[in-house]
């Protein structure tokens, strides 16, 4: 007898539907066919246990599985419980009925326990796109799957449970939860706060300007003089996800398995620091069975680079084209398959290997060649892309023991939201644009318009601070982004001035 169940199967972060035909007839062994991978072929030890847990019969007989479409690889235990119905439906002991209604996935135990598995909010948009009447998955999946709305989302814990709800002898939990009540009740829920911060009002005021115009940034400064606490808390002035925002980000995250059990949509924008001794692959995505990456991971949100010029060359390199065109596509010989990558980068290093260059109070024991050396770990067409050079100086101790007020994030986030907004109204006919940092040449030439007497001010600033030219694209920018905090339709002298301050590293008498 032959019967039909549906699995999915993901790529990148999209999914597929799969047929799983199930064939039982006369003669003897159990096959697998359509692509599967050694998590598949494996799997029939698993449903044979499963089978036999549940108090049902495994059929001695021949079995043949066909997973359509055969031209497609697949990967995982997620097809487990499907392949289980169909070889319980083939062999007569689960009607027929209703298995083309479902979307059915879940990895088996031995002792017929359903796990849960990855991939499901991407697997639950596509069963309602080709309209199937609901989904049936592990019960840690459910509140994942139920982020999409107008599916049957049907949950169980045992393989007993499925079988019940098929006999039409019990009724499967059905998770419903209301995305938007859930995802406004959370959106602001951050532990982290700019009020934490004791002194560091211009480090502060940068990572304002580059939240507001999504702007890359790196700090520059001795160790302990609060860079990473400072990166922190830059998600928590970022405006709030969108809910389309949160469906994407959360997909990312389900396709690499980095959702916590019974969650449901992100509500935070991500915040992801790698080591410093993370691999290139580890950081863009890949692998001979591709999955997201850092940079992927980071989507809508924060990439943190601590100790920037310890990664390898390499590594850093191969952030260059993500950084532009906010997307990746990993290739392999028969396939690829593109994450999205639209991240805001934001790097913390040492001025010099000691950390004390230009240190107020330390001395540094580090010659300038070595300084140079050192900085020159960074490419020029990599620091070209970071357009906020900010440095960071200790906080003094009536700083940190001051109980003067310090302003929250939720004020400063206010004013971020209020020059987004301006930004939204002003690329309304550019559809690529989002923000200030997207701009390119001639959108910045047509946007950043400067007085003449802006336009001395910052032709003086470049032939004396030596600033390099591809400072001036940035500083534009970057000047738009003030203006635009400011609440101001032109760029003024006091905007440009500010900006110009932002390039540190592009100075040629920096470091010596």
């Amino acid at each position: 007898m032959l019967v039909k169940t549906f699995s999915s199967a993901v790529y990148g972060i999209n999914a597929t539907t799969v047929s799983v035909e199930t064939l039982i007839c006369p003669g003897i062994h159990y096959h697998i066919v359509g692509l599967p991978d050694s998590a598949i072929k494996e799997s029939l030890h698993r449903i044979e246990s499963a089978i036999s847990s549940s108090k049902h019969r495994m059929p001695r007989q021949k079995i043949v599985i066909n997973l359509a479409p055969a031209a497609i690889r697949k990967e995982g235990a997620a097809y487990d419980l499907s392949m289980a119905i169909g070889i319980l439906a083939a062999s007569e002991q689960l009607p027929e009925t209703c298995l083309r209604d479902y979307v059915i996935l879940g990895e088996l135990s031995l002792d017929g326990r359903i796990q849960p598995v990855k991939g499901v909010l991407p697997v639950a948009l596509q069963a309602k796109e080709d309209g199937f009447k609901g989904i049936i998955l592990p019960t840690a999946n459910g509140r994942e799957a139920a982020a999409v709305q107008d599916l049957e989302v049907l949950t169980a814990d045992t393989l007993h449970e499925v079988i019940l709800f098929f006999n039409g002898q019990q009724q499967l939990p059905r998770v419903i939860i209301n995305i938007e009540d859930e995802f406004l009740h959370h959106i602001n829920n951050y532990e982290l706060d700019f009020a934490d911060v004791k002194g560091q009002e211009n480090i502060k005021r940068a990572l304002e300007i580059a939240a507001a115009g999504g702007h890359n940034a790196i700090l520059i400064g001795p160790p302990g003089a609060g860079k990473t606490m400072l990166a922190k808390r830059l998600p928590t002035i970022l405006p709030p996800l969108r809910l389309s925002e949160s469906l994407e980000t959360t997909k990312i995250h389900s396709v690499a398995g980095q959702l916590r059990a019974r969650s449901s949509l992100m509500t935070n924008r991500p915040f992801r620091a790698p080591h410093h001794t993370t691999s290139d692959v580890a950081l863009v995505g890949g692998g001979s069975s591709p999955q997201p990456g850092e940079i992927s991971l980071a989507h809508h949100g924060v990439l943190f680079l601590d100790e920037l010029p310890e990664f390898k060359r390499s590594v850093l390199e191969v952030m260059r084209q993500p950084l532009e065109s906010r997307n990746i596509t990993v290739s392999r010989a028969k396939f690829s398959v593109d994450y999205p990558a639209s991240f805001m980068l934001i790097a913390a290093m040492n001025p010099c290997p000691c950390g004390y260059y230009n240190h107020p109070e330390k001395e540094c024991i580090c010659g300038s060649a070595v300084v140079h050396r050192y900085l020159s770990k960074i490419s020029g067409p990599l620091l070209d892309r970071i357009d906020l050079h900010v440095e960071v100086t200790p906080v003094a101790f009536n700083e940190l023991s001051s109980a003067q007020y310090t302003e929250k994030s939720e004020a400063i986030r206010a004013r971020v939201i209020q020059a987004r907004e301006i930004q939204a109204k002003r690329f309304m006919n550019f559809p690529t644009i989002h923000n200030n940092a997207q701009m390119n040449t001639p959108t910045v030439h047509q946007v950043c318009q400067i007085t003449d007497s802006g336009r001395q001010l910052l032709k003086t600033a470049m032939e004396r601070l030596g600033l390099s030219a591809r400072a001036y694209d940035r500083i534009l920018k970057v000047s738009r982004t003030i203006a635009d905090l400011d609440g101001a339709t032109q760029i003024d002298n006091q905007h440009l001035a500010e900006a110009i301050q932002f390039r540190s590293l592009d100075r040629e008498s920096w470091a010596g």
